[in-house]
């Protein structure tokens, strides 16, 4: 199989695999250039990232700004020629300064999702960072592409297409998720692809259509690039790695999770989550935890009926404390056995696509 290129302004990848945005912690410089280097597009996920800035409980967001300016100077340093991109959700609430800030660092690319990025054209113009919604909809890609035509004139560099397998928090309703006719992800992409016709033939321009959630092989690529997917998008394989950012105790309660071990859950924003059902999880379903301090970080959160701090639960476990904190996980993490350095993960990945 001959595979595809992504294109992200001069620079293309010779293997067409984006490593997911994982956060708080999970994706930062180390892993995102290591995937960089080896031919794909890495990725740095935004949420939270100052939480190792010394004045991050009292300044999150000037915190946030400043480690997102360092990451990405990191990576880039590490991976020159590589592509290097930027995970924000649009309902962080310091979104479009976090946008500025991988802008004025010359990201590669910024990818967004947990709601539609409507503006995101306006905050990189004149800029030449690439931008790509992340859709769990045909419908969804229809109408961010039309908003984004008809308010800036510009289409989307790419669309990531996210199935209901992937790790963290998905774009369906848990009605969606639970029901006979439950999403899958390799009825979406055709629906993406057939939505976006009309729209690149119109531009005489093409709008790669990127797979993502629940991907675990080289088959599983195959197989999304044979329904006209230009790549896929990737994050469970890239934490089991050893440049991956999380510690050892996180890696760990994946290669020790098992399939019954992974289930949706309710975040604290509202939105369905697939995750590990350890102790805490256990505990926060029993009994609301109190919450200490908010760091007023997601827009949907309320301190005052959330089961507990998001942001905590994901510090504690990003750190090793993974029994009081939460461990996001895509459906099939449980195959992982092993821990391996991101180009054996990517070779291992190539076989079958080549």
């Amino acid at each position: 199989m001959k595979l595809p290129q992504i294109r992200i302004g001069n620079k293309v990848t010779t293997t067409p695999i984006i490593q997911g945005g994982m956060g708080i912690g999970v994706s930062l410089s180390r892993l995102a250039s290591a995937v960089a280097n080896e031919g794909g597009i890495g990725v740095i996920s935004g949420v939270q990232i100052g939480f190792r800035e010394a004045d991050f409980d009292r300044n999150t967001q000037a915190a946030n700004m400043r480690a997102l300016a360092k990451e990405i100077r990191k990576a880039r340093h590490l991976s020159p020629d590589g592509i290097i991109g930027v995970n924000l959700m649009v309902a962080i609430n310091n979104y479009a300064d976090m946008v500025r800030v991988a802008v004025e660092e010359g990201v590669d690319l910024i990818i967004s999702g947990a709601g539609l990025p409507k503006d995101l054209p306006g905050l990189v113009k004149g800029s030449d960072t690439k931008i790509a919604p992340i859709v769990s909809s045909a419908k969804a890609a229809q109408l961010i592409t039309k908003l984004w035509l008809r308010r800036y004139d510009y289409l989307p560099d790419l669309i990531i297409v996210e199935g209901p397998e992937a790790g963290g928090h998905l774009g369906f309703s848990f009605e969606e998720l639970e029901g006979e006719d439950k999403p899958k992800l390799e009825d979406l992409v055709p629906e993406v692809i057939e939505a976006l016709k009309p729209f690149e033939e119109a531009a005489g321009k093409e709008i790669p259509v990127i797979a993502a959630g629940g991907i675990y092989d080289g088959e599983d690529i195959a197989k999304y690039l044979e329904l006209g997917a230009s790549g896929v998008q990737m994050g469970t394989r890239f934490v089991a790695t050893h440049e991956c950012d999380a510690s050892y105790e996180f890696k760990k309660a994946y290669m020790d999770s098992t399939e019954d071990d992974i289930d949706l859950i309710l975040s604290p924003v509202g939105l369905p989550g697939q995750a590990i059902i350890n102790p805490f999880i256990r505990k926060v379903k029993a009994q609301k935890e109190k919450i200490t301090k908010c760091y007023n970080c997601l827009s949907p959160c309320s301190p005052k009926i959330a089961p507990y701090c998001i942001s905590t639960a994901l510090i504690k476990a990003v750190e090793g404390n993974v029994d009081k904190g939460l461990v996001f996980i895509g459906k099939r993490g449980y195959k992982i056995d092993k821990i391996v350095s991101v180009r054996e993960l990517i070779q291992e990945l190539s076989i079958v696509i080549h």
